[in-house]
């Protein structure tokens, strides 16, 4: 199969035309992930299963209570029945690379095989024509989208690809009363909701509208997610792990608010140094407010996720996460592949001490 025009220009580009730096292509569009990082940071195995990840879950109360009595009254008793079961399916991933040993040769790059195995060598003289390794620039992509894809997997709802992970959106909603996390009813379990100020969950009655950010009175973005906090940590048993990652609107109605109410240290803005224009980064209750660059790119620039990390994990099957696979390429094609799989899915052992809040 002759080469497409996108192969065409890669090669060109790759080779001795004009390259500044030889050796060296500048990536220009590669953002942090800041949500996929703290996500695995955190993540857990799981040994397999019949497609579930289980979990047992409970409201806290069996219904029984102290009731009254004297002399020989006659008393109750009571046997409580509370535990549930909220169940996750895990989900396989594949993403895969192809390379025709013609491209490689052009690049001063040979395969050598050895039964299935396929390696590389240069070819000796080779760094007197490229200017820029295309195999490694062709694995840098291949590790970037990899990377990309999964991180706007953990962001999704599982509409997208309904055998691929559902992530933060499927537990996490913006009306959070509605069907069901898990298998487990939402509208049947009050308990068993995430927090919201969202246009959804005040529409739907079952939440706050989003905020309208004002500097006034102490600033209202401000005032509200202190009122929050304490919410989030009510049924916390003994304490939470919350990251809260936001688009940059949200960030810039916390600076807007921070500015106008003087929140100055005795050096300024800043805590240290000169006079300095710029505000540090802002946190809350000493952990960073996180700027989440892939809620910009899905339009949820005015929104914060506040994730509590012990609750809702991503889960890895154990010798499962980016497994390594180097398919044999078929007999009558010269082509090199290369493969990455991974099986996995994101659970919530707890909603309400996580949310999700708008501004307008």
């Amino acid at each position: 199969m002759p080469f497409t025009a996108n192969e065409l220009a890669n090669i060109a580009n790759s080779a001795l035309d004009y390259y500044l730096n030889k050796g060296k292509v500048e990536k220009q569009n590669i953002q942090e992930k800041p949500m996929s990082k703290a996500f695995e940071a955190s993540a857990g195995q799981f040994p397999g299963g019949k497609g579930l990840v289980s979990i047992g879950v409970k409201g806290g109360q069996g219904g029984g209570s102290f009731q009254g009595y004297t002399h020989d009254d006659q008393v109750t008793y009571y046997n409580p029945a509370s535990n549930l079961r909220v169940g996750y399916a895990w989900k396989e991933h594949h993403i895969g690379l192809g390379l025709t040993h013609t491209e490689l040769k052009i690049d001063g790059i040979t395969v050598v095989e050895d039964g299935a195995d396929q390696t590389t060598t240069e070819k000796d003289g080779r760094e007197q024509f490229a200017l820029a390794n295309l195999l490694e620039g062709k694995m840098e992509d291949f590790d970037e989208d990899k990377k990309k894809s999964w991180d706007e997997l953990l962001h999704g709802d599982g509409t997208g690809d309904a055998k691929a992970l559902a992530g933060i959106q499927s537990i996490i909603l913006d009306n959070p009363a509605v069907g069901s996390t898990g298998g487990l009813s939402r509208v049947t379990y009050p308990w068993w909701r995430n927090r919201a100020a969202t246009a959804a969950a005040a529409a739907a009655g079952t939440g706050q509208d989003a905020i309208a950010s004002s500097a006034a009175g102490g600033g209202v973005l401000m005032q509200f997610l202190q009122k929050e906090d304490r919410q989030l940590k009510r049924f916390s048993q003994g304490g939470v792990k919350l990251r809260r990652f936001a688009g940059s609107d949200f960030i810039d109605a916390m600076e807007r608010e921070i500015r106008a109410n003087g929140n100055y240290s005795l050096s300024g803005f800043r805590a240290a140094g000169t006079v300095d224009g710029k505000m540090a980064d802002p946190t809350w209750d000493g952990n960073e407010i996180i700027y989440d660059p892939t809620l910009d790119d899905m339009g949820l620039a005015k929104r914060m996720y506040a994730i509590d990390m012990r609750r809702i994990r991503l889960m890895y099957m154990i010798g499962e996460k980016n497994k390594k696979a180097s398919p044999p390429r078929p007999y009558d094609r010269y082509v090199m592949y290369r493969g990455l799989t991974s099986t996995a899915v994101m659970i919530a052992s707890q909603l309400n001490t996580s949310g999700v809040y708008d501004i307008k």
